[in-house]
């Protein structure tokens, strides 16, 4: 008997002895932090899931706005409606439990998705990444009523954040498209895509008429989601310059509109419209690859911007890379290249690289966890283990130490109380936690037609894993799977076997089981792991006779001067003499030993001797209806002028204005107008709100570029159908000049 309780009570501690070890197991680590079976450590610091319902952390900060008293999770809401995930390690139960949790808490009781604990309502951009994520498919409903509520009375999708009053300065409201896509996917819902096509395409016309440039074919816009205009660009851009700019998220976001609009019209058998968008996203693609791609570097640039002239900033920046990778935007070659070569750090990708050394961290210098999930899901896409392996950690990292869903983080601290605002049970970082189980591990993908599986699981994590009670369309699936990498040695439904997918005619309950083959197409992947670095300052420059000059910046070995976006001169000095024959758009970019670390250029400034005319105008009114205002002043729709040209050429038009309807953050009120030179259309003259109340802040316009003949020519504003901002009711602006700019 002895002998028997011995035997039992050594497996016992042979037991708890090989469980400490299997907790103990780094499953990944770098020099910010190390990840274990049940919990992530960083420093001293360390958040530990004590079950799968519960995550108790110690992480404290010097902020006076922590208060780690609050780093417990115990979950709170029964969950048994959903399915019900069990994988090999206890921290990734426990997260995933934590994300169905803070779901359920985001529900609201008019069904709809709170933002966040700090952000009540349904935002565009917020919820239309979430749904992408998994929102679709864990709350179709929820989600379907969420789109519904950001479609304008007059049938357009509304643009509810934004620098200068809203759209068209902000123009990432396209995000909306591809949300609505994948709810479709999800459901097979034939009268959902026939009911919001009508505004998914007067949406689409609007744009070509107020955002796409004719120059380049890209469209214009503030980068998506990135909205704190100093956190991004140069302090010199005013917003109508943001709107001028050419951002790559908000480009590969477009890109999807127009070809998930061009699917829509093939289901609905709209065959003049189906070639009509294919041709748009094509044409959008190409642009892309032709302005924004860096071969140089292996990854695209994060923008374009100027005024007469566009400049390329060869930062990066993570959603837009990870979108021209799961959209398709960049060719399979491009796409490996783009996870080997876009710099990460180790708390996780930046938003952007490198970082802008005299602004705080929130978009800058900062990591986001729902962009590091969309990150996860390129990487895998493209098979490399380590990217993916980074990202996961940085996911789970940020939710364990927190025990919550914190919405970004520092990126050299990895504390959410180092950037400037932040809240918990943020909707789309729940939501990418919970992609990890769905689109990475059991690698989902949803089509028209079928489910399809293709399944990332690193080495580190093999093991059990299954998800049971999962609903797709008229199936309940309970799915099983053994082992770890990229490919699927077998796959069984019921105990059958095929292809690795699920028909949408499937119904009933069914028994997936995934065997993986304990190996990945492309083992020896690579990083570029890198240190947290900051850019240079950019040069504040000025022109005073024909001598171009700026101050030093520090840190810079050398400076390039730009003429029309061109380099003209590179030069140690802080000053040019600038020729009499070289007129034209003067900018100069500070340059360090690191050229990856170059500044911003500097705001463009003309040289010239006759090449511009500045008019006069008697203060006028711009006004969405024609009336007298309760102070007297008459408003007006429609604004004319004669101007005259001395020489034939290309010429930029803009206006001296004020929009004092609000500030440069709030609000949706930006001032839109049609431009028509001698009856013919030319594109929109944009006035953002510059101030609230504030009338006598005085800015200029957008500049539209326009060929003109020698002689006199007939300068129009006129408010139309499409130039109807997000307000709706309040389209005003104040026009003082009009500048007439003879350009190369």
């Amino acid at each position: 008997m002895r002998l028997i309780k011995f035997v039992l009570l050594s497996a016992a501690y042979l037991c708890i002895a090989y469980n400490a070890k299997a907790q103990d197991k780094v499953l990944y680590q770098n020099s910010a932090y190390r990840w274990l079976s049940d919990k992530m450590v960083q420093g001293s610091y360390s958040g530990t899931a004590e079950s799968a319902t519960k995550i108790v952390s110690n992480f404290s900060s010097v902020s006076p706005k922590d208060d780690h008293t609050n780093y417990t999770w115990i979950k709170k809401n029964d969950l048994s409606y959903y399915p019900q995930y069990t994988g090999p390690t206890l921290l990734e139960n426990a997260i995933y439990n934590m994300g169905l949790d803070e779901m359920v808490n985001a529900v609201e009781p008019d069904l709809t998705l709170r933002t966040g604990i700090l952000w009540p309502g349904v935002w565009t951009r917020d919820v239309s990444y979430s749904i992408f994520l998994s929102m679709s498919y864990m709350q179709p409903t929820v989600s379907r009523n969420c789109l519904l509520r950001k479609v304008d009375m007059v049938g357009r999708i509304i643009q509810d954040t934004g620098t200068g009053g809203s759209w068209p300065v902000s123009t990432d409201r396209m995000v909306w498209v591809m949300a609505a896509w994948e709810i479709y996917k999800v459901t097979g819902d034939y009268d959902w895509v026939r009911s919001i096509y009508p505004a998914i395409k007067k949406s689409v016309e609007t744009d070509f008429l107020t955002v796409y440039d004719k120059e380049t074919g890209l469209a214009m816009g503030e980068s998506s989601f990135i909205d704190w205009r100093e956190q991004s660009y140069p302090k010199w851009m005013q917003p109508a310059d943001i709107y001028k700019s050419k951002c790559l998220g908000t480009n590969a976001i477009h890109f999807r509109a127009l070809d998930v609009l061009s699917k829509m019209a093939k289901v609905l058998n709209k065959q003049d419209d189906y070639i009509r968008y294919s041709q748009k996203a094509e044409s959008l693609k190409a642009a892309i690859n032709k302005y924004l791609w860096m071969p140089d570097k292996g990854y695209y640039a994060q923008y374009l911007y100027g005024r007469n002239s566009n400049i390329l900033s060869p930062h990066s920046e993570t959603l837009g890379e990870a979108l021209c990778i799961l959209f398709d935007i960049a060719s399979p070659e491009q796409q490996k290249l783009i996870v080997q070569k876009m710099p990460v750090l180790p708390f996780g990708p930046s938003i952007f690289y490198p970082q802008i050394s005299d602004m705080f961290s929130y978009h800058n210098n900062a990591t986001w966890p729902f962009v590091t999930s969309f990150w996860m899901l390129a990487a895998a896409k493209v098979g490399n283990m380590q990217a993916v392996e980074h990202a996961l950690g940085s996911a789970y990292r940020a939710a364990a130490l927190f025990a919550t869903n914190k919405e970004n983080f520092d990126v050299q601290s990895g504390d959410w109380t180092g950037t400037n605002t932040n809240s918990g049970n943020m909707l789309w970082s729940l939501s990418g936690n919970l992609s990890i189980v769905y689109r990475l591990y059991f690698g989902m993908k949803f089509e028209e037609d079928r489910l399809a599986f293709s399944p990332f699981v690193p080495k580190e994590l093999a093991g059990g894993r299954s998800l049971t009670n999962f609903s797709y369309r008229k199936a309940s699936l309970n799915i099983s799977m053994e082992g770890y990498g990229d490919r699927i040695a077998s796959f069984t439904v019921d105990g059958k076997s095929g292809t690795p997918e699920i028909l949408a005619t499937t119904i009933g309950k069914h028994d997936i089981k995934i065997i993986l083959t304990n190996s990945f197409a492309n083992p020896e992947s690579t990083i570029n792991l890198t240190e947290n670095k900051y850019a240079l300052l950019n040069p504040d420059a000025k022109i005073s006779g024909n001598v171009l000059s700026w101050s030093p910046i520090k840190g810079a070995s050398s400076y390039i001067v730009l003429k029309d976006g061109v380099e003209y001169e590179r030069q140690k000095s802080t000053s040019l003499k600038l020729k009499v024959a070289d007129e034209g758009e003067y900018q100069v970019i500070a340059i360090g030993n690191d050229p990856m670390l170059s500044s911003f250029a500097s705001e463009p400034l003309i040289w010239r001797k006759l090449s511009e005319t500045v008019y006069d105008i008697e203060e006028t009114r711009l006004g969405k209806n024609e009336n007298i205002t309760k102070s007297g002043e008459k408003t007006s729709t429609t604004f004319v002028t004669t101007i005259k040209i001395e020489k034939d050429g290309l010429y930029a038009i803009d206006w001296l204005y004020a929009n004092g309807s609000s500030t440069v953050q709030d609000e949706n009120k930006c001032c839109i107008r049609s431009l028509f030179v001698d009856g013919a259309y030319e594109g929109v003259s944009v006035f953002p709100q510059r101030g609230r109340d504030d009338w006598t802040n005085l800015g200029w316009s957008n500049s539209t570029h326009v060929s003109l003949k020698a002689g006199e020519h007939q300068i129009q504003l006129q408010y139309r159908a499409e130039n109807e901002n997000m307000n709706r009711d309040v389209n005003n602006a104040v026009i003082h000049k009009l500048k007439i700019t003879r350009i190369k």
